[in-house]
C-alpha cells in the first residue's frame, strides 16, 4: 500500500525533538512481540480491584484528595497535549487529503508528530488502570462500565497498534480529546472546585458521540477493507464493533440514569 508521505514542515505544528527521534519501528516491533502482556495487566487489575474491594469492606474509606488531584491533573495535561498534537495531524490530513484518507492511511502510526503520541496513547492504557484504585480505596460505587471500559480499551489498543489498522488516528484522537475534558473535570472536582453540572452532561455527551463515531469509522473501514489503501483485519473490525456498540449502550444508559431519570424524579417531587 502506498502510504501518505508527510514532512514535518507541512504540518501546522512544529515537530519537537523527542518526537523526531522517536523510533516508531522499534515501538511497533515491541508491541508485536509483547501485546499479549495486556492480558496479564488486565488479570492483575481485576484481581487487585475485586480483592481491594473485599479488603476495604470492613475498613474506613480513605480521603486521598491530594493524590487524586495530582493523578487527575497529570492525566489531564497528558491528554490535552496528546489531543493538540494528534488533532493537528488529523486536521492536516483531512484538509489536504480528505475524510477517506484520514481513516484508511497508516501514516498516523509513523508520521511526524503523531507517531510518538500513537505509541504513548496505547501505553497509557496500562497506567490508566490506576483510576480504579481511587474508587476502591475511597469506597465509591464501582460501576461495571468503569472496569469493563478500562480492561477492553487496554486489550483492544495494544492488539490494534501492532497491526497499524485503519481508523486508528480517529480512535486515538477522539479518546485524547474526551480524556482531556474528563480528567480536567476530575482534577477540578478533587480539588474541591464547584463545577457546573452542565459540564458533566457535556463530557458524557462527548463520550457517547465518541462511541457513535467509533462505530461509524469501523463500518467505513469494513466497507473499504477490500481496497489496498485501507488495511485492517476482519477480526479487528468485529472486536471494534462489539466494543464501541457496548460502550454506546452503557454510556447512554449511564446518561439516562444519571441525568434524565434523576431529573424526572426531582420534578415529580416538586
Amino acid at each position: 500500500m502506498e502510504l501518505l508521505q508527510l514532512n514535518a514542515s507541512e504540518l501546522p505544528l512544529s515537530e519537537w525533538s523527542f518526537e523526531r527521534r522517536f523510533d516508531e519501528r522499534g515501538a511497533i516491533q515491541w508491541m508485536q512481540d509483547n501485546w499479549s502482556k495486556s492480558f496479564v495487566f488486565s488479570a492483575l487489575y481485576a484481581a487487585l480491584v475485586f480483592g481491594g474491594r473485599h479488603y476495604m469492606k470492613l475498613r474506613p474509606k480513605m480521603n486521598l484528595r491530594l493524590p487524586l488531584v495530582l493523578w487527575s491533573l497529570t492525566l489531564a495535561v497528558f491528554s490535552i497535549i496528546g489531543a493538540v498534537r494528534t488533532g493537528s495531524y488529523m486536521v492536516h490530513i483531512l484538509s489536504c487529503s480528505g475524510f477517506r484518507r484520514s481513516i484508511c492511511d497508516q501514516s498516523f502510526y509513523n508520521g511526524p508528530v503523531s507517531k510518538f503520541w500513537a505509541y504513548a496513547f496505547v501505553l497509557s492504557k496500562a497506567p490508566e488502570l490506576g483510576d480504579t484504585a481511587f474508587v476502591v480505596l475511597r469506597k465509591q460505587k464501582l460501576l461495571f462500565l468503569h472496569w469493563y471500559h478500562h480492561i477492553t480499551v487496554l486489550l483492544y489498543s495494544w492488539y490494534s497498534y501492532k497491526d497499524m489498522v485503519a481508523g486508528g488516528g480517529w480512535f486515538m484522537t477522539m479518546n485524547f480529546g474526551v480524556h482531556a475534558l474528563m480528567y480536567s473535570y476530575y482534577a477540578a472536582r478533587a480539588a474541591g472546585l464547584r463545577v457546573p453540572r452542565p459540564l458533566a452532561v457535556l463530557i458524557t455527551s462527548a463520550q457517547i458521540s465518541q462511541m457513535a463515531m467509533g462505530l461509524l469509522v469501523s463500518a467505513l473501514v469494513y466497507r473499504w477493507m477490500n481496497h489496498a489503501d485501507c488495511p485492517t483485519r476482519i477480526d479487528n473490525i468485529g472486536w471494534a464493533a462489539v466494543m464501541y456498540l457496548s460502550y454506546l449502550l452503557l454510556f447512554s444508559n449511564f446518561f439516562y440514569q444519571t441525568y434524565l431519570r434523576r431529573r424526572d424524579a426531582h420534578l415529580k417531587k416538586e
